[in-house]
């Protein structure tokens, strides 16, 4: 970890190296020996670290370490402060402009400080590092190679870990076996219990699993109630935020309500809301008693079967909860050997034949999951970690012994902290920073994988590779931390992934980096900043935030859950923080972008998703180091044509999406972007940009080979084959998106080649005839066909790709009949038929779509009884009916439907009434009275 702050250093100095190749001689080869000095102290960093580590680093050597981290930090100040000069000097030649620089910086030189003669500043840094070496070599620090600390040969590739369900810490469901009468106990309480309000408490230790029974429980019930919310609650909650949370989960229009800017107001409103609800919600880590005594408010007591579910760590929490005889404590203990034991092998051992583990290392594995106490958090961690290893006994007899020192150097720390450290420790370099970034985000917070590969790769964390971009290396490296089951994850539509870290592992994040000033968290209880740190994380206020920073050295800038931000706070961050190469706005109450934004010249990250910013100023084409922008559900309709100078750029979001219109042609904003795109060479991801009436906008495309997402909409007929010969040149493209202008357009799609490493396909469109090309993406694992009014079967020519995991259909076919054929759709999961207006059967042969999960059908009017075969799908837990004619639906209700034994094994069975909008449902399970009757 301390190496964090010198390996940015190093590349950026190979940066400038390779800029300023052919200007001043002496220059260059001061910098080429000042980042020849520092690759010689890494090792002697690495010995450090090892030290600081195992608790053996004497006050001296963390000082030494002190002043290595504050010499990297000075060395990308003057090289971050000389590219500034340069960028913001005359449009002449760099060659030039490093001359002018260095003269005036000679003729200046009574009157100006000495950093701006870069190579006397880099001289004397020089000086400094031989210095500091020495005081290292007299502490006893020597060289440290690290060989790998994992011998990656378990490890996936990329291409396999997207559809892989590595190990996670929040166990996962299989991992349950053996305590599922636990779960199944809390379900039928929470199902069939009393019908008066009831709370549920899950209390345990950190790592006993409450989270993960409380998720399952909760994934398995919700569908029996009229709303549900999951909240996660952590420490440092706040109280509004999690009415806010609330009332957005469980509320039935996905439209905006009024706000409510108080906490009194947002109980009431959600207390008259949920009158005539039955629900269900989880508080996910509890920390205070105080809590319950205010939430409590916003929930009402009736006979309607509502339930609530609370985990904590705290027992006197729990039991201070319990109000009525009804209410139940429930106490999670440590597992048994048998279930650590299986635990263990099954996450150890993923390869080996039925998860054994090999005879030669089954004694030193008993005495590792000894060690675990039967907590499955630190079993899953200590099991990731042994199966990077290689399975031979010196190997695992090292990381024996290292955990043995681990907890005799810590006994102040509880087992699980003692593992977790441990784990951490073990982490390659390479690894350590991107995983110590998870430290930054608020406790339990869930990122999409792609906003956190650019992240990481805007802080000059991911190592570039010759033959892959650095998002695919980004992506290696989030997938060796989740095979290590340091970082969870889930999958939703087949492709998107999001990743977290357990709280108890945040903590050990946090821990660690705190001494190396990484990063810090400025909230209401820590408003200070120490004026180290490069990194700041605000959390709920920016009040006397700029107060602390100044005119600050700040590189990174991320914002949660902000209250208020005005526009003098913004420009006065910009004004002040000019070497920022981070900046995120996610979410934040940001109305306007102001054009001092064109101060920051280093600015790789600008992500201002979710705020209400409408235009950008004309200043955004000073930002010539950007990568990435996303204005996504931003109020902004056009670009200006200053964002084609950005050369840079590899990423481009700019879209909205419109809930209320969730099958609607237009859910799907697109934003104007003006001719010259093709300029942009280096865009990997452009959505969702509009084509109507621009041939030859659509004509550009074609130069943007390197595009990997495309997102384009208002398609028009006459640019349908313009399009898809544009698109077949995009070999490297894996998501792509088309809307037509209109529902009258029919677009001719066919082509004579297609992306080979296309992923996920959404058409939205009228379709002249089914595209024979998406029937040769091997590598598709979600299509979403809207409107597309076919007439012939397109199943036929979909049951064949291997790794097809979810379907939509909606207008998509309009015959009479669908036929899922024995051995097709083998790894699909999710499969959703909407408003096929012509569809009346549904044939699943036997063998056909074994591993289905989730089947939802909506207003197919002509659709009279269920699927064939359909009890034959043994793997599938969801079945939602929407809008189904009245026969269809009253023919699988227990009291005397035939079709019930069709249906009666699934898990989750729920019927559902559009009420007005279309995402306003009234939701009844299988055999409710109310339901009943609705279908008399």
């Amino acid at each position: 970890m301390a190496e964090t702050f010198l390996s940015p250093v190093i590349q950026k100095l190979f940066e400038l190296l390779a800029e300023e190749v052919n200007l001043l001689k002496g220059v260059h080869r001061e910098v080429k020996s000042l980042r020849d000095e520092l690759e010689i102290i890494q090792p002697f960093l690495r010995d450090a670290e090892a030290k600081l580590e195992k608790g053996e680093l004497r006050d001296a050597t963390k000082v030494w370490l002190k002043q290595m981290r504050e010499e990297a930090d000075r060395i990308e100040d003057i090289v971050d402060d000389y590219l500034h000069y340069l960028a913001t000097k005359g449009q002449g030649h760099r060659k030039r402009r490093f001359v002018d620089f260095v003269r005036k910086a000679c003729h200046l030189a009574k009157s100006m400080k000495p950093r701006y003669d870069i190579a006397s500043e880099i001289r004397q840094i020089k000086e400094s590092l031989r210095e500091i070496k020495k005081r290292g070599q007299s502490y006893g620090l020597r060289p440290f190679e690290q060989g790998s600390s994992s011998n990656n040969k378990n490890m996936p590739n990329v291409d396999e870990s997207i559809d892989l369900r590595l190990g996670s810490l929040f166990i996962e469901e299989d991992d349950l076996v053996g305590i599922d009468s636990t779960s199944k106990e809390l379900i039928k309480s929470l199902v069939e219990g009393p019908s008066t309000r009831m709370v549920i408490s899950l209390v345990g230790e950190g790592g006993i699993g409450k989270t993960t029974l409380a998720k399952k429980v909760y994934d398995d019930v919700k569908s029996h109630f009229d709303c549900y919310a999951w909240i996660s609650v952590s420490q440092s909650y706040n109280m509004e935020n999690v009415l806010k949370n609330m009332r957005s989960q469980i509320w039935s229009k996905k439209s905006p309500v009024r706000e409510i800017g108080s906490i009194e107001g947002l109980i009431d409103l959600l207390r008259n809301y949920l009158q005539k609800k039955r629900y269900v919600v989880v508080f996910d880590d509890v920390w205070e008693r105080d809590f319950w005594g205010v939430i409590k408010h916003a929930f009402p007591s009736k006979n309607k079967g509502d339930r609530i579910i609370i985990t904590t760590r705290n027992t006197s929490i729990a039991i201070s909860m319990k109000e009525t005889p009804f209410d139940l404590v429930q106490e999670l203990k440590p597992w048994p050997w048998e279930l650590a034991w299986e635990l263990f092998c099954k996450k150890a051992f993923p390869l080996e034949f039925e998860k054994r583990c090999p005879q030669v290392l089954d004694h030193l594995s008993r005495e590792i999951v000894r060690k675990c106490q039967g907590l499955p958090l630190v079993i899953v961690a200590i099991a990731g970690l042994l199966s990077t290893k290689e399975m031979i006994e010196l190997e695992w007899r090292r990381v024996l012994d290292n955990l043995n020192d681990e907890f005799e150097n810590n006994p102040q720390l509880t087992s699980v902290s003692k593992v977790l450290s441990f784990s951490y420790h073990d982490l390659p370099y390479h690894l350590k920073s991107c995983f110590s970034y998870f430290g930054i985000f608020p406790e339990n917070y869930s990122i999409l994988d792609k906003r956190l590969y650019r992240l990481w790769i805007a802080e000059g964390f991911i190592k570039s590779r010759r033959d892959k971009t650095l998002e695919q290396v980004a992506q290696e490296y989030l997938n060796e931390l989740i095979h290590r089951n340091l970082v969870s994850f889930n999958i939703q539509s087949g492709y998107i992934r999001r990743c977290q870290v357990h709280d108890l592992m945040r903590e050990i994040i946090l821990t660690r980096t705190d001494e190396l000033c990484f990063g810090q968290i400025l909230n209401s209880s820590k408003p200070r900043f120490q004026g180290k740190s490069r990194r700041l994380s605000i959390y709920n206020t920016t009040e006397d935030v700029l107060k602390v920073v100044g005119d600050s050295k700040i590189r990174t800038v991320i914002m949660f859950n902000i209250d208020e931000l005005t526009s003098c706070f913004v420009v006065n961050l910009f004004e002040n923080c000019r070497l920022l190469k981070v900046l995120d706005f996610e979410d934040a109450p940001l109305d306007n972008l102001p054009c001092e934004v064109g101060n920051l010249l280093h600015l790789k990250y600008l992500n201002l998703n979710g705020t209400k910013v409408k235009t950008l100023p004309k200043s955004i084409a000073n930002l010539h180091n950007l990568q990435a922008l996303n204005l996504f559900d931003t109020l902004v309709e056009e670009l200006p044509i200053e964002v084609n100078k950005l050369r840079n750029l590899q990423h481009l979001l700019a879209e909205w999406y419109n809930n209320e219109n969730e099958f609607s042609l237009y859910s799907f904003g697109c934003v104007r972007i003006q001719e010259g795109i093709g300029c942009l060479e280096k865009l990997q991801t452009l959505t969702f940009v509009e084509a109507y009436g621009r041939v030859g906008f659509v004509n550009e495309l074609e130069k943007l080979t390197k595009l990997e997402t495309l997102g384009i909409g208002k398609v028009s007929a006459e640019m349908g084959k313009a399009l898809v010969a544009s698109i077949g040149k995009m070999n490297l493209l894996e998501v792509l998106y088309i809307n037509s202008v209109s529902h009258e357009e029919i677009l001719d799609l066919k082509c004579t080649s297609s992306p080979p490493f296309l992923r996920y396909l959404s058409l939205r469109c009228r379709l002249q005839e089914f595209p024979d090309w998406i029937s040769k993406l091997q590598n598709l694992r979600g299509l979403s066909l809207r409107f597309s009014r076919l007439t012939d079967e397109p199943l036929k020519c979909l049951k064949g790709l291997p790794n097809l995991a979810f379907i939509l259909l909606y207008q998509a076919y309009d015959g009479a009949e669908l036929h899922f054929e024995e051995g097709g759709f083998k790894k699909l999961k999710e499969l959703k038929l909407g408003k096929l207006e012509g569809l009346k059967v549904v044939k699943i042969d036997r063998g056909a779509l074994p591993f289905l999960e989730e089947f939802d059908f909506d207003a197919c009017p002509l659709m009279q009884e269920m699927p064939s075969d359909i009890e034959h799908l043994k793997n599938l837990k969801s079945l939602k009916i929407t809008d189904m004619p009245r026969e269809f639906m009253a023919g699988l209700q227990p009291n005397g439907g035939p079709h019930y034994w069709k249906i009666k094994y699934i898990p989750s069975v729920t019927f559902r009434f559009k009420n007005g909008g279309r995402t306003t449902f009234h939701v009844y399970k299988l055999g409710e009275p109310e339901l009943l009757q609705r279908l008399q």
